[in-house]
């Protein structure tokens, strides 16, 4: 006698299986066919900051909201930093971030500025590009260490793929 399973025993099964797609949250839809849509900031990064408070208070806020923390290292004179500031901006991302992250921009000037914050995840020396976008847990285990340049060359993205990468990393 060959058993099978019921159809509802099939989906119980099926069931108790998580979905990949359940895991990461789907990036907003923006609605920007492209970049030259985009309004982008003059001064993303406040070049007076206390950089070292602002990662640590941002770290004390993520424990307690249980959001991981997103630095966005960058400098003004820098084209994809202020791409990526005008998308982070958008109403529909800006949303998104503040559900899923505790975003921190830090100013490092032009690769001389503030490179004691990426140095607390181990990238010590001059940074490959900027932006230089760092994902990580509340505890401070970053998450993202194999791909913290992946938007140093936002101006050749479109402003979903920027999306859809800031969301692959949230919870």
């Amino acid at each position: 006698m060959i058993l099978r399973p019921t159809a509802f025993a099939l989906v119980l099964a099926l069931a108790a299986i998580p979905a990949a797609a359940e895991a990461t949250p789907h990036a907003p839809t923006l609605a920007l066919a492209s970049l030259s849509d985009l309004t982008v900031p003059d001064h993303p990064y406040d070049e007076t900051a206390n950089a070292d408070a602002a990662v640590d208070a941002a770290f004390t806020k993520a424990r307690e909201t249980h959001r991981r923390v997103m630095l966005d290292l960058g400098g003004n004179w820098c084209g994809d930093c202020r791409v990526l500031a005008g998308i982070m901006e958008r109403p529909e991302m800006k949303r998104f971030i503040d559900q899923h992250y505790v975003l921190v921009s830090v100013d490092v000037g032009r690769f001389n500025k503030n490179l004691q914050v990426p140095a607390r995840f181990g990238i010590t020396g001059r940074l490959v590009g900027v932006p230089t976008v760092l994902v990580a847990n509340a505890d401070g285990t970053l998450v993202n260490r194999n791909d913290v340049f992946a938007l140093a060359d936002a101006r050749s993205m479109t402003p979903q793929a920027i999306a859809d990468w800031l969301a692959q990393w949230a919870l």
